[in-house]
């Protein structure tokens, strides 16, 4: 019974709220209405929940999970607040599939196209005023390292992760 409360309570917080700290509220609201835990303890989750590599809301409900009901609880929890995810693509494929040959889709499709592609170059320009430029002056090394970064991954094929602890020593020594 417990899991089925869990994965009802995190699918209640999937649907309505909008991920990230947005969850908060409603993770307290939820745990401390059902008495599974005090508002200390939920902060301690939030804290390490910041902590680790992943979404907020994901691993809230991982680690208020198995505080209530163990790897179970964890599993259901993951699934109630995955809920909304797994509702938009199952739909959204269940209507792609059907529709796929349908002369409006596929104009709609030829319009989002490029409404996709103006999002990730708006994305990374964002990313590049944010990481190449400080108090208006373009950071020279950043640069250096940034291009140093792409060479490695795409003409050495280094992994990501190596990538990123080179940039990190190379910043710390360059940058302070």
């Amino acid at each position: 019974m417990i899991l089925l409360q869990l994965l009802w309570s995190f699918t209640k917080i999937g649907f309505t709220s909008f991920g990230g700290i947005s969850m908060i509220p409603l993770i307290l609201d939820e745990m401390s209405s059902h008495g599974w835990m005090t508002a200390s303890e939920i902060s301690d989750i939030v804290a390490i929940a910041e902590m680790t590599p992943g979404p907020l809301g994901l691993n809230c409900a991982t680690f208020a999970g198995i505080r209530v009901a163990g790897i179970l609880g964890a599993i259901a929890a993951n699934l109630g607040v995955l809920m909304p995810t797994f509702t938009i693509c199952a739909a959204a494929a269940f209507a792609f599939e059907k529709f796929h040959n349908n002369p409006i889709l596929k104009k709609i499709m030829v319009g989002v196209r490029p409404v996709g592609l103006g999002l990730v170059t708006a994305v990374i320009v964002n990313l590049i005023l944010t990481n190449y430029y400080t108090d208006g002056s373009l950071e020279w090394i950043c640069i250096a390292i940034g291009a140093l970064a792409t060479v490695l991954l795409i003409k050495f094929k280094v992994s990501i992760p190596k990538i990123i602890g080179i940039a990190a020593v190379l910043g710390i020594i360059f940058l302070r």
